[in-house]
């Protein structure tokens, strides 16, 4: 697998995301679990994306029997904070994670929150230290993260606990700001760069090119909307509206009359960019691994690109595989 700079860490181009295997929208079992990542590791893939807030530590524990078995100088891991996981006896099985223990997050963007984040995700995955670390959703939190949660993130990394900090979010306009302020080496964008969203080309991109922050892209599948598009499909973690989905109808049309996959359309497309080091792939069973590599590689024509940019389904700025 092709590997890429992050900081100075060597990154597989391809991740394997572990929300899923917090049971977002359906259980998965610690067999189905351990066999995914598994699978991940067979094929390659040496960088793994965790948080507590998937499954509510249940992502970071069986990401962490895993990875105990192998050489910690073999693969490279990260995790986020924002977020303290805390008993709560009378909780209900959460909107979108399943099978999670009765813990529940409360956002923590403080300078010691952030210190008992990493010990605690340190502790489930029983792992002496991770690459990078990422503040997690600080939507409603600027200032918090900026005065308390990076300040934390940049003495990690000045005492060599991390090798690369930055953050992680759904959206771009923020992302550009830490970007402008904050010395970052790197942001996971999720879902903000895909064939249904470019916004990511407005600034947070060409901003982190001139800076050298590196971009792990997570959500290439829109949250399954470009994986099977239908009524009903998620986009952004929530159901789809009627013209997201007629959109991705449209593209896999496109796709079908080429004799390609969307799926193979959509990570590609990704991966054209030069901002992007690492896309981030999701999957709660070893096959969904093995498809997602092989979408990395299946044949899409050229007569497809040139089609897709004719039709103005894309951004005008995005570049796109083979130079189309």
């Amino acid at each position: 697998m092709r590997t890429a700079r992050l900081a100075n860490l060597d990154v597989t181009s391809i991740g394997l995301g572990t929300a899923p295997l917090g049971g977002l929208f359906s259980a998965v079992s610690d067999e189905d679990a351990e066999a995914t990542i598994a699978q991940a590791w067979s094929l390659g893939v040496r960088f793994f994306d965790t948080a507590p807030l998937y499954g509510f530590g249940l992502a970071e524990r069986r990401l962490g029997a895993f990875l105990r078995q192998q050489k910690r100088d073999e693969f490279a891991i990260s995790t986020k904070v924002g977020r303290l996981l805390r008993p709560e006896t009378n909780a209900t099985e959460d909107d979108h994670y399943k099978g999670a223990p009765a813990l529940r997050p409360r956002f923590d963007f403080s300078y010691d929150g952030v210190m008992r984040s990493m010990e605690d995700s340190l502790d489930r995955l029983g792992l002496d230290r991770v690459d990078v670390l990422l503040v997690h959703d600080p939507d409603d939190h600027y200032d918090d993260a900026v005065n308390g949660a990076f300040r934390a993130l940049m003495r990690l990394r000045d005492d060599g606990t991390v090798k690369a900090i930055g953050s992680g979010m759904n959206q771009s306009e923020m992302l550009t700001r830490f970007a402008e302020t904050v010395p970052v080496d790197c942001f996971l964008l999720a879902g903000r760069y895909t064939l249904l969203d470019q916004g990511a080309l407005d600034a947070l991109f060409p901003v982190c090119t001139t800076k050298n922050i590196g971009i792990l892209l997570g959500g290439i599948y829109n949250s399954g909307i470009l994986a099977d598009p239908h009524s009903g499909a998620k986009f952004n973690y929530e159901d789809a509206d009627a013209a997201l989905v007629a959109r991705a109808l449209e593209l896999d049309q496109l796709c079908r009359k080429h004799g390609t996959e969307l799926k193979a359309a959509a990570f590609q497309f990704c991966m054209a960019h030069p901002a992007v080091t690492v896309a981030v792939t999701g999957a709660r069973n070893a096959a969904e691994v093995a498809d997602n590599i092989a979408m990395s590689e299946r044949a899409v024509p050229q007569a497809f690109w040139h089609e897709l940019r004719a039709k103005k389904l894309v951004d005008a700025r995005a570049p796109l595989p083979g130079g189309a």
